[in-house]
């Protein structure tokens, strides 16, 4: 068995995605960086303590995404871990349709390309000399747990987010391949998508609790951990109350 670990980040030229990249790094990952963003990742890629691959795929082309997918994994050594960074988040009061759609290409369709062909990935390629045979980590969000007006596509999205690895996750009792499914549902990080400042935690902080929930192969993890708190609240309020506080 090959003592090389791989990871494929995507998503992975900004925010959590970068940050991860970095700190699966220097945990002695090779890092497969994937995003649209192809210099700013040949710049992360040349900061990094392992050896790097770049990819150039736009999720919301679901094809091309996939077999972009496919070629840099067969180009990497080993592929232990593949996480799901990539997502897009506007505030849309005036529903304008270009932003739902974006919204729903990038955080629904084009997750489901990756997390699927991930998938895939692990169960024909198994590692039975491993512990398991690969590793999804998808980046949900604590807005998961409730409709919001004004970002509805948005919280919407990371519900299905949610449902749909809860989903694999059920997929992967009966399935001979041994894949561990994460969920990681962050409250606020300081990035491009952040939505808000209360509890906000630097993409580096999410970053070392993502690698924890990875190395500890968790099923789901919060990101600040006080979130839980929060979503445990959303979960139990009546609907009638959350749309008067939000």
């Amino acid at each position: 068995m090959s003592q090389e670990r791989g990871a494929i980040i995507v998503g992975a030229s900004s925010g959590i995605g970068a940050a991860l990249s970095r700190r699966l790094a220097d945990d002695g990952y090779e890092i497969g960086l994937v995003a649209r963003r192809t210099e700013r990742m040949r710049q992360i890629g040349s900061e990094l303590p392992t050896k790097s691959y770049v990819a150039t795929i736009d999720v919301t082309d679901t094809e091309d995404a996939r077999e972009g997918f496919f070629e840099l994994a067969d180009a990497m050594s080993s592929v232990d871990v593949v996480v799901i960074s990539s997502g897009v988040a506007h505030v849309n009061r005036d529903l304008e349709w270009e932003l739902e759609r974006e919204t729903i290409d990038v955080n629904v369709r084009g997750f489901t390309a990756i997390a699927t062909a991930a998938i895939q990935y692990f169960e024909q390629h198994p590692d039975h000399a491993s512990k398991t045979d690969g590793h999804l980590v998808g980046i949900s969000s604590v807005a998961a747990h409730f409709g919001m007006g004004n970002v509805q596509a948005y919280n919407a999205s990371k519900a299905y987010i949610s449902t749909y690895l809860e989903g694999l996750r059920s997929r992967q009792i009966d399935r001979d391949a041994d894949v561990t499914i994460t969920t990681i549902e962050p409250g606020y990080v300081d990035s491009d998508l952040s939505l808000g400042r209360l509890w906000e935690c630097s993409p580096e902080t999410a970053a070392d609790q993502i690698a924890r929930a990875i190395h500890k192969k968790r099923t789901h993890a919060y990101v600040v951990r006080r979130w839980r708190l929060v979503a445990w609240f959303l979960d139990l309020v009546p609907d009638g109350l959350l749309r008067r506080l939000f």
